[in-house]
């Protein structure tokens, strides 16, 4: 089959097939929909600025280069990547110019978060004075990638991952246009439309790379579920370790260990490491997860994640992962308590109020004028007393009542209170 066709097919599916109107468009009814937000805005030819903030292959560029084509004004399209102040500079000098004219002009800027401050600046300006209507897309969330007197000046609108219904009826919209890769030309197995979608992460870009792929991998355009694996191999699932995708995967890893679902946080994990993440770093997140999460209601906890680390730094991967397994489903699986947590946080508050004087009976006594003064005076040595304790005041006197641990009733824990509250009766 010769797949080209008298067609030029170095430009790649995702943007031969790419929506020019809205009514094309599939996704975001919330606010593409009759009524909503964008739908309105065109409908009125009231062009406000924007930030779309989505993941790869939400929308963010389609609904941008939609926007520019129904408002019939001049339109400049820059990336964040590859241009400079110059560059921006220019179009601003133009949409100046524009205004006067009683003209708008759009400036869009892809990947904005990838700009700094001054860059930034230098949109702020024509922004505020209306020489320009600014349409940016980001990956990253701009509450913390654009400087806050732009983000007051623009709508954030959220793009989220398209549904894998939406993607299956991209797949049908751009078999049903595009003169190469089309139901004429293409024959799926069961299943594998589906699989596709799902192996897309809610991208439709991605979706119609790994379709293009697999077409292009099939000589006769009869797509298999081990075409489809091929088409994979090289592609792994999108995860930036320095944005959202990063702190938001490993956010769920812990909140699953946090409400012991061992099948969640084993799930997240895998997620991680097909994505590439560095074991080190989850094996690390999970000693701070052991103490601040499980604490003492099982204090085997904290030497298991240290050892994962410690077996990891030594083992390397692929086999690493059995180990970061293990002890991501035993953090999940046991008792929860964050008392030792919560304990240092009040004792921080309380020692950062006041400078209280340590009791002179436990303060150290190395020099005889020192045990002259009374340091050390009066200290009950708990060895020399029946059950290694003695009832002694060890806090300040001005907080000698406070409590900072309070022990939970889970697992291990349980019993530390029970001895706590024999030893402390009138304070546990």
């Amino acid at each position: 089959m010769n797949h080209s066709a008298n067609y030029n097919t170095t430009t790649p599916l995702a943007e031969r097939s790419r929506p020019l109107a809205l009514k094309d468009f599939i996704g975001h009814e919330y606010i593409t929909g009759d009524g909503k937000l964008i739908k309105s805005a065109m409908d009125s030819a009231r062009i406000f600025s924007i930030i779309f903030w989505g993941g790869p292959g939400s929308g963010k560029t389609t609904l941008a280069k939609i926007i520019s084509e129904s408002s019939g004004v001049e339109s400049f399209f820059l990336s964040a990547i590859s241009s400079g102040v110059a560059d921006v500079r220019k179009v601003l000098d133009i949409g100046k110019k524009n205004r006067v004219s009683g003209m708008q002009t759009i400036l869009f800027l892809d990947e904005i978060h990838r700009f700094n401050k001054a860059q930034q600046d230098a949109v702020l300006g024509a922004v505020e004075s209306g020489d320009v209507v600014l349409i940016g897309a980001t990956t990253e969330n701009p509450s913390f990638s654009v400087i806050s007197p732009l983000l007051s000046r623009v709508r954030v609108i959220k793009l989220s991952n398209h549904s894998d219904k939406d993607l299956l009826a991209i797949m049908a919209n751009a078999l049903d246009r595009d003169q190469v890769i089309n139901r004429d030309t293409v024959v799926f197995d069961e299943g594998v439309r589906e699989r596709i979608a799902a192996l897309s992460g809610g991208d439709a870009r991605r979706m119609l790379n790994i379709l293009e792929t697999a077409f292009y991998l099939s000589k006769d355009g009869k797509i298999s579920m081990e075409i489809l694996k091929d088409a994979m191999e090289s592609s792994l699932l999108y995860y930036d370790r320095a944005g959202d995708r990063h702190y938001d995967t490993i956010s769920a890893f812990i909140k699953s260990m946090r409400g012991s679902d061992p099948d969640a946080a084993v799930y997240y994990l895998a997620k991680m490491l097909i994505a590439g993440e560095d074991p080190e770093f989850i094996a690390r997140r999970m000693i701070i997860f052991a103490s601040e999460d499980v604490g003492n209601a099982s204090p085997h906890a904290l030497p298991i994640a240290v050892a994962s680390l410690t077996a990891v730094q030594n083992i390397g991967m692929p086999e690493s992962e059995i180990i970061l397994s293990q002890c991501a489903v035993f953090l999940a699986s046991s008792p929860k308590s964050n008392a030792s947590y919560l304990a240092i946080v009040k004792a921080k508050e309380t020692a950062g109020q006041s400078n209280y004087e340590i009791p002179m009976h436990i303060r150290n006594a190395p020099t005889g004028l020192m045990k002259k003064m009374g340091y050390g005076r009066d200290y009950k040595y708990p060895h020399d007393h029946e059950g290694h304790f003695v009832e002694d005041s060890y806090l300040p006197a001005e907080i000698k009542d406070q409590k900072f641990y309070s022990p939970s009733e889970e697992g291990s824990e349980k019993g530390i209170l029970e001895r706590l509250r024999r030893l402390w009766p009138g304070r546990y």
